[in-house]
């Protein structure tokens, strides 16, 4: 039996060398291109990686970029790279993954989600932006891609220490730690851990996973 297939974007990330070594432990067939092989954000660039790829079983949507600033001070275009990079880039990931996986109706899409999303933090409007949009398109996928056998789902990994958080504030980090009932963070590998797992169940689909302590109170 073939080994299955991984494709994990933002390859140079912490989380995605967390992802890379939980499957490839697990016996994976692991491709994790970081932004010089493959700009989530250009429709020909990622067009030409999955013309690559002859199967493939998991796409997990790890590529991700900040610009946080207040409002009045950012750009349009760090706007347009937040969005480009974290929204855009999971949409035309995922279209050319369906493509593959549709013949052999099987396969799991992964978004990378972030509690940004849910609670829309300030200074971090494009962000959030984005991070909700990835949760709302993980639901329409799910749905229109379930009768084919695909799986779509979002993990919120919660904070850790990233080269994406090392530059946060050190109050931030504190608000976010405060935010936390256990009062800990969790780790890039108990994220790896999760995804695998989650894979491993065939029946859940179009599902948001938060995987820290903080306690949503919007909705039930």
């Amino acid at each position: 039996m073939p080994q299955p297939v991984a494709l994990i974007t933002g390859g140079e990330g912490t989380l995605a060398s967390a992802l890379h070594s939980e499957l490839d432990r697990a016996g994976w067939t692991v491709h994790v291109p970081g932004h010089s092989l493959l700009d989530v954000s250009s429709s020909t660039a990622v067009k030409d990686y999955f013309a690559g790829l002859t199967r493939l079983d998991l796409l997990i949507n790890c590529a991700g970029v900040t610009r946080d600033g207040l409002l009045i001070h950012q750009t349009g275009e760090d706007r347009d790279t937040v969005l480009d990079v974290c929204l855009r880039g999971a949409f035309l990931c995922s279209r050319e993954a369906a493509r593959l996986m549709l013949p052999r109706e099987t396969g799991h899409i992964v978004n990378i989600g972030s509690h940004s999303g849910l609670t829309g933090p300030a200074g971090q409007s494009a962000y959030a932006a984005a991070k909700a949009g990835l949760s709302a398109l993980t639901k329409s996928l799910a749905e229109e891609l379930g009768p084919a056998g695909i799986r779509v789902n979002t993990v919120l990994p919660g904070w850790f220490d990233s080269k994406m958080t090392r530059a946060t504030p050190e109050a931030a980090r504190a608000r976010a730690l405060a935010a936390n009932v256990l009062g800990t963070f969790g780790t890039p590998a108990d994220t790896a851990r999760f995804v695998l797992f989650l894979h491993s169940l065939p029946a859940v689909s179009g599902q948001v996973f938060c995987l820290d302590s903080r306690i949503s109170r919007s909705g039930i």
